[in-house]
């Protein structure tokens, strides 16, 4: 299951509003997608709650977790769209605001730096691999992406995030040299996925860019029929 997701970052270049993706849901006939509210307050991920209670859309089975949000929204998520997996990063990047303990069985803690806390992982389900994280460590941290290979080795892995590499580096909204991108431009920039064998590939994958809903399903499909007997 390879989701297209209403992805709300703050350091793509070209930029797709979430009101946007919202507006192609039923235009595109989408039954399930998958959300990142990655830089939205709670009033804000309330109005995107209540405006995609207003399209035709089924299902989210998968959610980008802030530390942030409150029980009652992950009850909401799980009773109102059936999200059945929940990704967050470690809590030495972000701090938890709450006792996720009841939904640990649901909660995979996503690879990328700092580095994965095992003691993290033992608390909840698994992990996230964030593929363009892993491939932008072995370009760039080759110890962050060796501590991760041998996590792959140890843990469950219950979802995954698919964003772009592009072919030269640049420096993010951080200042760090990176060539992991929330934006794409040309399919080829997904090709590194050939590089990560069947079994780093989850049953919940999300595209995790600010392109348009559209952009992500050609992407989705150039990922399932072109890299499919490498990749997937």
């Amino acid at each position: 299951m390879i989701l297209p997701s209403i992805t709300t970052t703050n350091g793509s270049p070209k930029v797709t509003s979430w009101q946007e993706k919202v507006a192609e849901i039923d235009k595109l006939g989408l039954k399930r997608i998958a959300l990142f509210p990655t830089c939205l307050e709670e009033p804000e991920r309330q109005k995107l709650y209540k405006t995609l209670e207003a399209t035709n859309l089924r299902a989210i089975p998968f959610v980008h977790l802030r530390g942030d949000m409150p029980p009652q929204e992950l009850d909401y998520l799980i009773k109102r769209w059936g999200t059945k997996v929940f990704n967050i990063h470690t809590q030495k990047r972000h701090s938890l605001f709450y006792d996720y303990s009841k939904y640990k069985d649901m909660i995979y803690i996503e690879n990328g730096w700092p580095g994965v806390d095992e003691q993290e992982v033992h608390g909840f389900a698994g992990l996230c691999i964030d593929f363009s994280h892993l491939e932008n460590d072995r370009l760039l941290n080759k110890q962050l992406y060796k501590d991760t290979i041998k996590a792959v080795q140890k843990y469950s892995i219950g979802c995954n995030h698919i964003s772009s590499i592009l072919k030269e580096s640049f420096n993010d909204v951080m200042g760090y040299e990176v060539y992991a991108a929330h934006y794409s431009e040309n399919l080829s920039e997904f090709d590194y996925l050939k590089k990560y064998p069947k079994k780093y590939f989850s049953k919940y994958i999300a595209i995790e860019l600010e392109n348009s809903l559209q952009d992500q399903l050609k992407i989705i499909n150039y990922i399932e029929k072109e890299l499919y007997k490498t990749a997937l």
